[in-house]
């Protein structure tokens, strides 16, 4: 199989698996979801990132669970446990102010990201269309 296809897209086209683990962008996700959608279990964090992820790389459980690790030991979101069902208790996760302010500067950084992709990924297309021999023809 071709470098950038995986078995995991069934080789429909490129993907990010090919480039390792891109779990960095777990946390903006994790902060814009704490924001819209308001406090959450780790477990419907799990779920809504599918739909909402940075990348076509799977962020697994260990990952996002480092996340919001991190998150909390930094300040940017908070826990505190759920007893209050039938089933074991639950870490609730809610993003505080200083997560608000992050989320926002993770806002400017990917969208300088963004501007700075679609400029390369403009520059490769100039540079990798085909010459157009003597008559018109390829």
């Amino acid at each position: 199989m071709p470098r950038g296809y995986c078995h995991r897209h069934a080789g429909r086209g490129p993907c990010t698996c090919a480039m390792g683990n891109l779990y960095r962008f777990a946390e903006p996700v994790v902060l814009y979801l704490l924001e819209s959608n308001g406090p959450a279990y780790g477990y419907e964090l799990a779920g809504q990132m599918k739909s909402h992820t940075l990348t076509d790389a799977e962020i697994d459980r260990g990952a996002l669970y480092r996340t919001l690790q991190r998150l909390e030991s930094t300040g940017h979101v908070t826990s505190d446990w759920d007893t209050s069902g039938t089933g074991p208790a639950r870490h609730v996760y809610e993003i505080t102010a200083s997560g608000k302010a992050h989320l926002r500067e993770w806002a400017v950084v990917l969208g300088n990201l963004a501007h700075s992709m679609e400029a390369f990924v403009a520059e490769v297309n100039v540079l990798t269309q085909p010459e157009v021999g003597a008559g018109g023809q390829d």
